[in-house]
């Protein structure tokens, strides 16, 4: 298949941009490289030395022998270069991962919150719309979150896939419906993804677009069989307390002899994915698109589910490290239960990967191998939730005696 990778340099992306084009697709990158320019903005950088797309490409080549194509091209703000694109290129298949994802982020300030709507909102309706205009029947697979359900509202009830069945009463009787799930979006950013499915709903049922909608965990893990032919193809490592997944940045404190920093009580659930099977779900939802005038398929794209501080527990244990609790600087429940349904996936094939000692030691050892590039002042979580909320770092004086978990207990160098 053609397929076209929008944002296809990102932490998800680019494993799948590879992923891809090793199962002999021809793949072309689009990506207005925004999640550098956050790295600038932020003052940070991933923990991995990430190369330049062209670096990227070249060493791909080099050890593959296949070629990947990339557009500098900005969704949000390019719309009749994107309809050229299309109209050039003509893919099979199209995977959505275009927009800012990171919900700290995405509640920094208003600039941020501003730049997350603008940018994932207008990103996916500028693509659905050039699909119309140009009549291309692409199979789109969106990558959206798990967040679009919030989180504990349904106790211990299993969160279906996408879709709810609810009785409507009427004089006659009750009338089954089926209807998206309700969402219960808990920052600007799960609140994009929510605005996501309105429009692939609309333009599934009144344009025919085949769409699938892709509802992820928080993904753990770096490295996939392709990122690790050659350094030059490594993924992003994020750690900081805006971009950083929760087990990887456990994992990063661990190597460095950090305190592991659970924000809150810990007492929250989250669905988790490991970065390999997101590629193999990506594979896995192109090789089966809904038909044209069907309603958007939903999957949930999750592998398992954890307590943050049974994560936390899991490192401290294996490495020794002690575990910090810091003020919760998001607004969320103090502690909730989730049991996610992902049937769709495993009856198409995917063998989860779950927590093991070895990828967890893989993870480590990255975060070893660079821990000379970690910036220490970037690990605590400073993005509030509210107007007026102390940051995670100005709360510190309310923490009980003990070590400052803004100091590691072994250098960093």
């Amino acid at each position: 298949m053609r397929v076209l990778i929008l944002g296809g340099d990102g932490f998800c992306g680019w494993p799948t941009s590879l992923h891809l084009s090793d199962l002999g697709h021809d793949v072309t990158i689009v990506d207005n490289q925004s999640r550098r320019r956050i790295d600038l903005e932020l003052e940070v950088e991933s923990l991995t030395p990430i190369r330049s797309p062209g670096v990227r490409i070249r060493a791909w080549r080099e050890v593959s022998g296949r070629d990947i194509g990339f557009v500098r091209l900005d969704l949000a703000a390019e719309y009749d270069r994107l309809v050229a694109l299309l109209q050039e290129l003509r893919p099979d298949a199209i995977v959505h991962f275009a927009e800012q994802r990171a919900a700290p982020y995405s509640m920094r300030s208003a600039a941020a919150k501003r730049y997350t709507v603008d940018n994932n909102v207008r990103a996916t309706h500028n693509l659905l719309a050039a699909l119309v205009t140009t009549g291309i029947d692409a199979a789109l697979v969106h990558l959206g979150t798990m967040g679009v359900y919030g989180y504990g509202w349904s106790g211990s009830a299993p969160i279906p896939e996408g879709y709810l069945t609810v009785k409507v009463p009427t004089p006659d009787g009750d009338l089954e419906r089926e209807i998206l799930h309700p969402a219960n979006a808990g920052s600007v950013y799960h609140m994009t993804k929510t605005l996501d499915q309105l429009m692939f709903a609309f333009y599934a049922a009144n344009d025919r677009l085949r769409i699938t909608d892709l509802h992820q965990g928080i993904v753990w893990g770096t490295q996939t069989p392709q990122t690790v032919r050659d350094e030059r193809l490594v993924n992003r490592f994020d750690y900081d307390g805006d971009y950083g997944t929760v087990l990887n940045r456990f994992l990063m404190q661990a190597a460095i002899g950090h305190p592991l920093t659970v924000h809150g009580t810990g007492g929250q659930t989250r669905a988790f994915i490991h970065i390999r099977d997101t590629v193999r779900c990506v594979e896995i939802a192109l090789a089966n698109p809904p038909a044209a005038g069907a309603k958007p398929a939903i999957f949930n794209q999750v592998t398992e589910s954890h307590r943050v501080y049974d994560l936390a527990k899991l490192v401290s244990d294996r490495t020794g490290v002690e575990v910090v609790h810091l003020p919760n600087p998001r607004l969320e429940a103090v502690e909730n239960d989730l049991v996610v349904r992902n049937e769709q996936f495993l009856a198409l094939g995917l063998r989860p990967t779950t927590l093991s000692e070895g990828l967890l030691a893989e993870c480590t050892d990255i975060a070893t191998r660079y821990r000379h590039r970690v910036d220490l002042s970037k690990i605590v979580a400073r993005s509030v939730w509210q107007a007026g909320m102390e940051t995670a770092q100005d709360l510190m004086t309310d923490l009980p005696d003990g070590p400052d978990p803004l100091v590691p207990t072994v250098a960093a160098s």
